[in-house]
């Protein structure tokens, strides 16, 4: 099939600003381009892939990011949006395509589903934050079902209409991610410098311990950034920037453990595969996608949301961790082929279904 891929708005891919969704769109790209899919992309300007894809940027002004808002926040679109330009190109192009990828976590792409021909599958990148975008959701999910990816079932069930949603999980180039058997005695936080990810927790465990804390990751709320470092001024930490994924694994893979500290439901946990790919433990809060990803006592520890308490003690019981069951586990379930077949499977479902069409 011929793909249209629409991606988020609210930043240019490989810049880090699109979260984990950025990651998501590139293994699908690497999952399906040799399965003999044709994908075009249509992202902000300023877009780029590690890999040859067929981009088109979208100029325009950039949509704020759904998790910064209100739960009851109106939709609001800049002047110039992106979000609208983009979707204006997508109805122009439908024409040539088979299938439409929704990536945006955007109410308009759900609006505009009825009134393009050609049928659209939405990948949904996060839990319930938004009254409007959960209604616009549940009405499309309604007319077509089927037609709604979610990462895992503890995403779906933020949802009332979670049950019907498709779970479709996540996967990666596992070839470029390098196992390491002897770690230093380092610690590693990755994602997104912004509050709903609870970085301060990461800091504190770092400076109780005084274990060294890479921190790697698109640097978004630079006030919340400061306020860590006025609050732990001899926490042995470090920043290391938004890293390309080579850079990024050859830091990571040294690291004896990674923390997952997030105060919101995350979707899925990109990071959490990518430790696990490098034969790295995961210490995660236990809510959202990580749940369903680590295997406590064998890949990592889940523990207590917000206790950073429980963060120490499972950083004292870290060496109890084979990292070579954290690499097995990735190459089981998190492969690209494994991916590949679950994606593929969805896409046909969405392509076939007998759907009215304006």
């Amino acid at each position: 099939m011929k793909l249209l891929f629409a991606s988020t708005s609210v930043g240019p891919l490989g810049t880090g600003q699109g979260g984990g969704v950025e990651l998501t769109l590139l293994n699908m790209v690497l999952a399906l381009q040799p399965r003999g899919y044709e994908i075009q992309i249509l992202a902000p300007c300023g877009s780029r892939l590690p890999v040859p894809a067929a981009i088109e940027e979208i100029p325009g002004a950039l949509q704020v990011p759904a998790q910064h808002q209100r739960r009851d926040q109106p939709i609001v679109m800049p002047s110039n949006s992106v979000l609208a330009n983009l979707w204006a190109r997508v109805r122009q192009l439908q024409q040539g395509y088979d299938l439409i990828v929704n990536f945006a976590y955007d109410w308009l792409p759900f609006y505009l589903t009825p009134w393009l021909s050609r049928p659209v599958a939405h990948l949904v990148s996060m839990a319930s934050i938004s009254e409007v975008m959960d209604q616009a959701i549940a009405t499309v999910i309604d007319q077509y079902p089927g037609s709604i990816g979610v990462y895992t079932r503890t995403q779906a069930a933020t949802f009332p209409f979670g049950d019907r949603c498709v779970c479709l999980g996540s996967g990666l180039d596992l070839s470029l991610y390098e196992f390491c058997a002897d770690p230093d005695d380092v610690l590693c936080w990755l994602g997104r410098i912004a509050p709903e990810k609870g970085l301060e927790d990461a800091v504190a465990a770092a400076n109780v311990t005084r274990t060294p804390l890479k921190i790697m990751g698109q640097m978004q709320d630079v006030d919340y950034w400061q306020r860590i470092q006025a609050q732990y001024p001899d926490a042995p930490i470090e920043y290391l920037g938004f890293l390309p994924t080579q850079q990024m694994q050859a830091h990571l893979r040294r690291c004896k453990a990674l923390l997952l500290t997030s105060r919101w439901v995350e979707a899925f946990g990109n990071v959490v595969i990518e430790s696990l790919a490098c034969g790295v433990p995961v210490i995660a809060y236990d809510r959202g996608g990580p749940s369903e990803i680590v295997r406590h006592g064998q890949t990592g520890f889940l523990v207590t949301p917000d206790s950073v308490p429980d963060l120490i003690s499972a950083l004292g019981q870290i060496e109890q961790i084979r990292r070579s069951a954290c690499r097995q586990q990735a190459e089981q379930e998190y492969s690209l082929k494994a991916y590949g077949d679950v994606v593929e499977r969805w896409l046909k479902d969405v392509y076939y279904r007998d759907a009215p069409k304006v």
